[in-house]
């Protein structure tokens, strides 16, 4: 299952993205935000990393006006390592070298068509399992 929540900038770009899933096969859990009212990305960001590291969803997807502020809060939660991600490159990469579990797009950086393909490439991206990406991980963890 996949965690996805966004403020009132994500909302629309949230709402195509969660379409896009479910056409893919995947199960969607919608943390909000539900409309375009002013509301605060904190809430949402929060709400949908806990669920993935909690392990009630797989995966996570957290989307504000310019994918800052969602990331810098998903990354609040211990366990969780949100990547910014602009293009399909750095959604490989972040995968396949830091297992990131939380995606964070920017709605006012980038269109529908390149978020779908920066959606698509993190989640079929698998994480190498490389000793020292693993070391550098067990690091980042670290309290």
């Amino acid at each position: 299952m996949i965690a996805i929540g966004s403020d009132h900038g994500g909302f629309d770009l949230k709402e195509k993205v969660i379409e896009h899933l479910k056409e893919a096969g995947y199960e969607v859990k919608d943390f909000g935000c539900y409309d375009k009212s002013s509301c605060d990305y904190p809430e949402f960001g929060r709400a949908a990393a806990k669920a993935v590291a909690s392990g009630e969803c797989d995966r996570g997807i957290v989307i504000c006006t310019t994918g800052i502020g969602i990331s810098i809060t998903a990354n609040k939660v211990k366990g969780i390592r949100c990547a910014l991600c602009t293009d399909t490159y750095l959604a490989k990469m972040t995968r396949l070298h830091n297992d990131a579990n939380v995606l964070a797009l920017g709605a006012a950086d980038i269109g529908a068509g390149l978020a779908m393909d920066i959606v698509d490439v993190f989640l079929n991206t698998e994480f190498s399992g490389e000793e020292k990406h693993v070391r550098r991980i067990n690091k980042i963890e670290e309290d």
